[in-house]
């Protein structure tokens, strides 16, 4: 016998018909987590602390390099850190086509010239863009990817690309002694042989907005390059974990030493006198200039320029001399 429904039972179940909930509800699909693959037959040479410390620095190379495009070129810029990664030499060659262009820099770590360059590629939108602007066009016209450079072009191109390198210095100083200088452009990125192909470099990857437009400025850095650079960072800190004071005792000596034997100008003024220039001409031997003056008032020591002694003028040893009476307060 089939079972009778009570009118309560009824009205529930019309209800959730019409609600929809008589039909399975569907259960809310998670987004798929994706992981991405570590290649364990070629293991990661360098830490999240070095690459964040990379991306520190060049933060601030992007923040400089905005403040010269600006200037150089008369035109509001950002420039902005994208990202920061270790790939193998050959993964970044691959990226480049036969028509883009390399530069080659030489850099010189602690003084030392260091036997692997560092390389530099900006994209042909950005670039075109930096040239037509220095000889007086808008810069406004965007290039494919495949633009080929004419040999003018490459010249504005040399000329262009030392304003990236220079800043180079400035953001390592704090770190380590590291200057980049231009070497050469490459022309055929394919043909260059300067790193190995399985060498672990690192890419430093800004992305440079100007005017509408937009471009990516490629910094590799070899592996071989960074493990000089880190090693002589980590000698540094050593070094400067001897003291609290970042300097060891015997050196504090030395330079406290070498503050008490410079030399320094002292010079004492009788007064201040205001004469015209007609004045000045026909002074003769013998005249009187009036300092405005006692006799007998306090004489004012210079010390590097600034006033800070006032003193009595007298004779010391058959010399003029001043004895120090006070200090001059500062105002």
């Amino acid at each position: 016998m089939a079972e009778v429904l009570s009118q309560s039972q009824i009205d529930a179940l019309l209800n959730s018909m019409q609600s929809g909930g008589g039909a399975e509800e569907k259960k809310e699909e998670k987004p798929e987590i994706k992981y991405k693959k570590y290649d364990f037959y070629s293991p990661k040479k360098y830490t999240k602390d070095r690459l964040k410390m990379l991306r520190t620095i060049y933060d601030n190379y992007a923040r400089i390099a905005s403040s010269q495009i600006n200037g150089l070129f008369k035109v509001a810029s950002e420039v902005e850190v994208i990202g920061v990664e270790e790939q193998r030499y050959y993964e970044f060659g691959n990226a480049l086509s036969d028509t883009d262009v390399l530069t080659i820099a030489k850099v010189k770590l602690q003084g030392e010239v260091q036997k692997v360059p560092m390389l530099l590629h900006i994209t042909p939108t950005i670039m075109i863009s930096m040239i037509d602007r220095m000889i007086g066009g808008m810069g406004t016209d965007s290039v494919p990817m495949s633009y080929v450079y004419t040999d003018i072009e490459y010249a504005l191109y040399q000329r262009i690309i030392r304003y990236f390198l220079n800043i180079n210095h400035d953001v390592w100083n704090s770190n380590v002694g590291l200057e980049v200088e231009f070497d050469r452009l490459e022309e055929n990125p394919s043909m260059y042989q300067g790193v190995s192909v399985d060498e672990a470099v690192v890419i430093i990857m800004l992305e440079i907005k100007m005017q509408g437009l937009s471009g990516v400025l490629n910094v590799c850095i070899p592996g071989t390059l960074m493990s000089d650079i880190f090693e002589v960072i980590d000698k540094t800190k050593h070094l400067a974990d001897v003291d609290d004071a970042g300097v060891r005792q015997s050196d504090r000596d030395d330079i406290l030493d070498s503050i008490r034997n410079s030399e320094l100008d002292v010079m004492a003024q009788l007064g201040i006198a205001r004469l015209s220039l007609d004045d000045v001409y026909n002074f003769q031997v013998g005249d009187v200039i009036n300092l405005n003056k006692p006799k007998d008032s306090d004489v004012t020591l210079h010390i590097a320029g600034q006033p800070w002694f006032v003193g009595q003028l007298g004779v010391h040893n058959k010399n003029m001399a001043v004895k120090i009476q006070d200090r001059v307060e500062e105002e």
